[in-house]
């Protein structure tokens, strides 16, 4: 199975979200679930902007902001501005974010 692709912050103020991007998609989508060499979990999504100087990642910002609706400025990159793979904190409360997070990916086991 894998570890989850988050994890609750310590301090519970939001969560820590693991992800793999594919910049020059032919859509915006989230794509589900898969899993790195490690065996960790990770939420795939797909953004149709060029991963040249940040625009992959203000375009998956925008893309989980306004699918989840959260606020833009709750997500932030905290590892991987320059690889597809990529560690994100959102603020906010954790089980709310983990049932959104649950429901956006298909319903697929975190």
């Amino acid at each position: 199975m894998g570890k989850p692709f988050c994890d609750t912050l310590a301090d519970g103020s939001g969560i820590r979200l693991f992800l793999r991007l594919t910049p020059k998609a032919s859509r915006n989508a989230i794509a589900g679930v898969g899993v790195d060499g490690n065996g960790q979990q990770q939420i795939r999504v797909m953004v149709t902007a060029v991963p040249e100087n940040g625009k992959a990642n203000i375009a998956l910002i925008k893309l989980l902001a306004k699918t989840a609706k959260w606020p833009k400025s709750s997500v932030e990159i905290v590892a991987g501005h320059t690889d597809r793979n990529k560690v994100l904190e959102i603020s906010g409360d954790p089980d709310a974010l983990i049932a959104q997070l649950h429901e956006l990916t298909g319903g697929q086991d975190i």
